[in-house]
């Protein structure tokens, strides 16, 4: 094949340092458009954006010429660097260190999109940690509590 053709979607979890309430109703639009640009100039383009006041979900196609822990980088740096300055009263934020992130078939694309999107409701039956201990039995992921909550 003379071309590299790829579509990988990818579910992405990360939240703020302690689940530290940051994210509040004001902020998450602004914060959800920063991110889709960030993920577009990294030719990794996001499908949908959601989260609550503690953590971000972002569903987008990876690059076929970036690694995963690269975009993760410059999503999470750049955007730390925004929110300081477009919110001064933040100048303390920070994200949580590590992430955890999905692969999405094509065919289910839609119905991650449509989770993603309803996040506020979601979180208003079930934890951030109830969600994650979920997606990482949907998906078949060990984990060690000792060291996914920090």
């Amino acid at each position: 094949m003379s071309q590299s053709l790829v579509k990988s979607h990818l579910h992405l979890v990360f939240s703020t340092r302690a689940r530290t309430p940051w994210l509040k109703d004001h902020i998450r639009p602004e914060l959800h458009g920063y991110l889709a640009g960030v993920l577009s100039n990294l030719q990794s383009p996001a499908k949908v954006i959601g989260g609550v006041e503690d953590h971000v979900h972002c569903l987008f196609s990876l690059s076929k010429n970036l690694s995963l822990a690269n975009v993760v980088e410059e999503v999470k740096k750049s955007s730390s660097r925004w929110i300081k300055e477009s919110f001064p009263d933040l100048n303390r934020f920070y994200w949580q260190r590590g992430y955890a992130a999905f692969s999405v078939s094509e065919s289910n694309v839609e119905a991650v999109a449509n989770y993603v999107q309803r996040q506020v409701e979601h979180h208003r039956k079930s934890t951030f940690q109830e969600e994650l201990r979920a997606l990482f039995q949907k998906h078949g992921v060990e984990f060690d509590e000792r060291y996914v909550w920090d």
